[in-house]
């Protein structure tokens, strides 16, 4: 689904609507993947589709900002992430830019106490083994991978499952920690 589909699903405008009221008045945020698309769009920056689809195991770069900011500075300076997404956003006016992709800009970003991401670290092995079941999530990967890129994306994930969600679990507990619990 895309932050852009409001005419399929109505409901995404109110969701904008929320947390745009939310993140303007202080209230600490963390968006995945759509989260961080439905921040940007609620902070009224564009959303739309990228040049193509980013899907793998890929790094991401810390910006020089990245490196200072206290949720993502510990992350070493190159981090593997999950990445399965087609549309990319534009940095909202006044937001901080924490981590790129060579394939797109922007990956992290802050505003005030709001902070949205991408990627993903939260995938576990039985995630993985569970989107190998659905045919709409095979079809995509088909797609995008080729009839043979499906299978072994779904393999690296499961061998990569426990290290992304260990360095996932660490930055989560540092927005908990410095944002979230400093309201």
């Amino acid at each position: 689904m895309s932050v852009n589909d409001e005419t399929e699903l109505p409901w995404l405008a109110y969701e904008k609507r929320v947390i745009g009221e939310a993140v303007r008045a202080g209230k600490p945020y963390w968006g995945v993947c759509l989260g961080v698309q439905l921040l940007a769009a609620s902070l009224g920056a564009r959303v739309y589709p990228g040049a193509k689809p980013e899907v793998g195991l890929l790094p991401i770069d810390l910006t020089e900002e990245g490196r200072g900011d206290p949720v993502f500075g510990p992350v070493q300076r190159e981090l593997v992430t999950l990445q399965w997404h087609g549309d990319t956003f534009d940095l909202p006016a006044g937001a901080v830019r924490l981590a790129s992709s060579p394939a797109y800009a922007n990956q992290a970003f802050r505003f005030e106490r709001a902070y949205g991401v991408q990627f993903h670290l939260e995938v576990s092995t039985e995630m993985a083994r569970e989107w190998a079941e659905v045919p709409e999530y095979v079809a995509s990967l088909e797609r995008t991978l080729g009839t043979d890129g499906a299978p072994a994306f779904l393999a690296e994930i499961e061998e990569n499952a426990d290290a992304m969600r260990s360095e996932g679990r660490a930055l989560f507990e540092r927005w908990h920690d410095h944002v979230a619990l400093a309201a």
